[in-house]
């Protein structure tokens, strides 16, 4: 949430843009249940309060700039100005870099990308009761597809004329505005009214290499461009009233989702027809001949047989309608926080649910000890990113086999919701170090994950029976002495999903159960931050250090017993160098891939692999390897001693190691990634 406005759609950059950083004055991170004002996907409430410019007299801001490895350099400025009724902040930044993406090669390949952002607050104070405030924002990226190997080399793959191809260009933009203008009124010392609308809308468009043919690769069969938009509108009202041990606040959210998506798909695989199979499971592409179906719904759209694009047009409106109110009351030594939300949901499914949310939390003042308890029903909403083609393509004949579907019915993806309860505690120990800990306890009906279309980023959801997620997060803090600080953040989380899919491309309602851990399970990770500033106008040193336990990986090949031969022949030779497999002292190479291999023998430098006969996809699943990571940065927030102009520079190395290192392989929500090479950035400021 940004100044009231509810923000719940996807904000990485493969999905959308984000505001800019320096545009943030405040942000109150809740991780517990969250209270009832805020509902849809809330694993975690950011609520951010942006910056203004009234009051400030004198201009205020920074001018900064930055380069580093892979030619990434930015600029950006920030200024506030205004007086005791009006102001005015504006940020606007650039970031231009050779890796925009994290790639699927440790070697970074065409991964270009580039930014520019610009965010607009105006404040104006109507009158002692009335204010007014208008946030306005735009930002664009271009940034290419990050290839493998795979992509570049096209082992064993040419056009249908026996050319060799080149290495695959596809490329993604991303244009987004927002504007919301909001009204406030004190009605009393006890009672402000806010009321208040916006509009969010994002473009997106993915291009496919020039020549269509150049993105077949073994990973990769379909040539495919998109030009995808959502539209968010609405408007929100909220009464707030403190009076004695009460904090009272209720109100509404109206709006409406306007999704648009334009998809042309055809084929560039000369096997692909020839692999089908028709309903009987007879082959159904015979000596050039299409017989049946799906091969004969594919034929007009196989591009290396003469056919064209297959265009996919969907729309569709999605209404919601949240009321809510609650109540923060404080007595003594307890806090409580109470509150009842409703979430009418009527988009491709219509759904209602009612919410009840509580928390409690008690100060023992004597021990410094607080303790917490709270819980909350949540509506989680459908992603809204591909929305459509993931709930009606199932329909068309020609998606169908694409999107492995197991049957003609759509299968639209509605609400689910989720039961969640936190138990947590804080311990101050004496003036220089204070804990802080939660146990968590999600269990969701209908719960959500992202599968892929090939070696591109249209990402689709889909959802699974239910899930089950537990975990633990902490953190560990030591206040600023003597000019040291530290911190340290841990987490342990599981994350079990239940069969079966019940909607979205390739569901299988009737699907046999059983339980899966998705790549967000991770039995550790902790992050360490130290920082020694010597003298309180001086230079200062940072140190990180980042320990992962390993995410769940994808499909990897594992041994079924200790006898028999592992086949290693559905990955690719570069997937295979991906993920560090050998066999005894023989590793793949990008003309060499390794074919079985005794399990004795059997073994990955970047993946934990079950031992033969004990792999189990919840209880003993391949894992990303455990890792450290090591970050160092220097720097000096004020280099010449100004008191009203300032100068700041500082220098960051990240992964000082050249760790080399997976953070998840072929997984389905965003294949393989590698993590950042050692990278080197210096960065200058002026501040006035």
């Amino acid at each position: 949430m940004v100044d009231g406005q509810p923000i719940t759609d996807q904000q990485s950059k493969v999905f959308s843009n984000q505001i800019p950083l320096d545009s943030i004055a405040s942000m109150e991170v809740i991780a517990g249940a969250p209270p009832a004002e805020f509902g849809e996907k809330t694993s975690v409430v950011i609520n951010a309060t942006t910056r203004s410019g009234q009051g400030l007299t004198t201009p205020t801001g920074s001018v900064t700039t930055s380069y580093g490895s892979f030619g990434t350099s930015t600029v950006g400025i920030n200024v506030g100005y205004g007086g005791p009724k009006w102001g005015n902040f504006v940020s606007a930044s650039g970031l231009n870099t050779g890796r925009f993406l994290d790639p699927p090669e440790f070697t970074v390949i065409h991964a270009k990308g580039n930014e520019d952002n610009i965010f607009d607050r105006v404040d104006y104070q109507l009158s002692k009761a009335d204010s007014i405030q208008l946030n306005l924002g735009f930002t664009r990226s271009w940034f290419q597809n990050p290839n493998s190997f795979d992509n570049v080399l096209h082992t064993g793959k040419t056009d249908p004329a026996g050319n060799p191809l080149s290495p695959t260009d596809q490329r993604s933009q991303i244009r987004t505005f927002n504007i919301a203008p909001s009204w406030t009124r004190l009605l009393s010392t006890n009672a402000v009214f806010t009321f208040g609308g916006f509009v969010r809308h994002d473009q997106y468009n993915y291009y496919p290499s020039r020549n269509l043919f150049d993105d077949l690769s073994p990973i990769q069969q379909e040539s495919v461009a998109q030009d995808r938009t959502l539209t968010n509108a609405g408007l929100r009202t909220a009464l707030s009233y403190v009076k004695g041990a009460h904090n009272i606040k209720l109100g509404a959210t109206y709006q409406q989702t306007f999704l648009n998506e334009n998809d042309n798909l055809g084929i560039v695989d000369t096997g692909l027809l020839p692999s089908l199979t028709d309903g009987s499971g007879n082959p159904c592409f015979v000596n050039g001949v299409a017989l049946f179906s799906p091969c004969s719904d594919l034929l007009p759209y196989d591009l290396t047989r003469g056919g064209g694009l297959f265009a996919f047009r969907g729309h569709t409106d999605i209404k919601q309608l949240a009321l809510y109110v609650q109540d923060q009351i404080t007595k003594g030594n307890w806090s409580f926080n109470v509150g009842l939300r409703g979430d009418f949901y009527n988009g491709l499914t219509i759904h209602k649910e009612p919410e009840p949310r509580l928390g409690l939390a008690y100060n023992i003042k004597r021990t410094s000890t607080v303790l917490r308890l709270s819980y909350a029903r949540v509506l989680e909403t459908p992603f809204n990113e591909n929305l459509i083609v993931a709930s009606v393509g199932c329909d068309s004949p020609v998606l169908n086999p694409l999107l492995s579907c197991t049957s003609s019915s759509s299968t639209p993806l509605g609400p689910g919701w989720r039961n969640e309860f936190h138990a947590g505690l804080q311990q101050a120990v004496g003036k220089y170090l204070v804990f802080s800990g939660e146990y968590i306890w999600k269990y969701t009906h209908k719960a959500y994950d992202f599968s892929i279309l090939g070696n591109t980023p249209i990402f689709f959801p889909i959802a699974w029976d239910r899930s089950k997620i537990p975990g633990f997060a902490g953190r560990v803090s030591v206040p600023n002495l003597h000019g040291f600080s530290a911190q340290m953040v841990f987490s342990t989380v599981s994350a079990r999903f239940f069969l079966p899919q019940v909607s979205g491309a390739g569901a299988t309602p009737s699907a046999p159960s059983g339980v899966f851990r998705i790549d967000h399970d991770e039995k550790f990770n902790q992050t360490t931050h130290l920082q020694y500033q010597p003298w309180q106008r001086g230079p200062w040193i940072g140190f990180n250090w980042r320990y992962d336990s390993g995410l769940v990986a994808g499909a990897v090949p594992f041994a079924t017993d200790a006898n028999t031969p592992v086949d290693l022949t559905g990955l690719t030779a570069d997937q295979q160098m991906q993920a560090g497999l050998f066999c005894g002292n023989v590793f793949p190479t990008l003309t060499s891939r390794l074919t079985s291999c005794a399990p004795s023998q059997y073994g990955s430098t970047r993946v934990t692999i079950p031992a033969p006969g004990t792999k189990n996809d919840d209880h003993n699943p391949p894992r990303i390897a455990p890792r450290h990571l090591f970050d160092i940065a220097v720097g000096d927030d004020n280099i010449f001693r100004g008191d009203k102009y300032k100068w700041s520079l500082r220098v960051t190395a990240i992964n000082v190691t050249n760790k080399v290192a997976l953070y998840n392989f072929l997984s389905t929500f965003s294949g393989t990634h590698f993590l950042t090479p050692r990278t080197y950035t210096a960065e200058l400021g002026f501040h006035f």
